[in-house]
């Protein structure tokens, strides 16, 4: 059983999170447990794991804070093990570097920036940038399939929810012999066109002369009488 002041220290860590929240992290105690926190890493971009979501555990002692807790991963990563505890400064592993003043944003800011980092550690595992990746793309739908993910990260549920909705659809490309047939009809249009501009733009002599022509060959078989 927890503490008295391990309960109302990490009630102070809560509140002081919801009042100020901390860049790409989000945490919260387990409804039923305060001493067990679930958080959410989201991956730096400019990284292997910009777009990732990576759902774990931190396991507090009742002693907490004189003494460190235990940090675990359960998202596919590419960085450490899952369901296996990380060996941190900040983790029961080294109890002997552990700072009572550190709080619960301040270890998750350590894990992502350790997270970041390539450097191999107890429960660290090395994989490529594209492996990161490709798990990176796929951690929000595996986390979505966690049943306690779902219950204390509602917000994560309505984006992937939203990733999922279709695009929009596009409308179909007209085929090219379609598009060659309309070529034509504008080349002939155009055409027509500038035939009836040079018939409607001849000068006005030009008119005079042929009505005079005409009414000359009209006037011949009066003249022959």
């Amino acid at each position: 059983m927890a503490e008295k002041a391990c309960i109302k220290r990490l009630q102070k860590e809560y509140r002081a999170l919801c009042k100020e929240p901390v860049s790409h992290v989000v945490a919260r105690p387990s409804p039923s447990d305060i001493l067990e926190w679930h958080y959410v890493l989201e991956g730096s971009e400019g990284t292997p794991f910009a777009g990732g979501f990576y759902y774990g555990k931190i396991k507090f002692p009742p002693e907490y804070p004189y003494k460190p807790p235990g940090i675990t991963m359960i998202t596919p990563n590419g960085r450490f093990m899952t369901q296996k505890k990380i060996c941190l400064s900040m983790s029961d592993f080294h109890p002997e570097s552990w700072n009572p003043m550190w709080s619960v944003s301040s270890i998750l800011t350590g894990l992502l920036s350790f997270m970041m980092d390539n450097s191999p550690t107890t429960g660290s595992v090395n994989t490529t940038a594209t492996e990161k990746q490709r798990l990176a793309k796929s951690s929000l739908a595996f986390n979505c399939k966690n049943p306690t993910f779902r219950k204390l990260f509602p917000e994560y549920i309505e984006k992937y929810n939203q990733q999922k909705l279709p695009e929009p659809l596009e409308s179909p490309r007209k085929p090219e012999s379609e598009k060659l047939i309309d070529q034509t009809k504008e080349g002939l249009g155009g055409l027509n066109k500038r035939r009836m501009e040079k018939r409607q733009s001849l000068p006005t002599w030009i008119i005079l002369l042929l009505l005079s022509v005409f009414g000359v060959v009209m006037a011949l078989p009066l003249l022959q009488l």
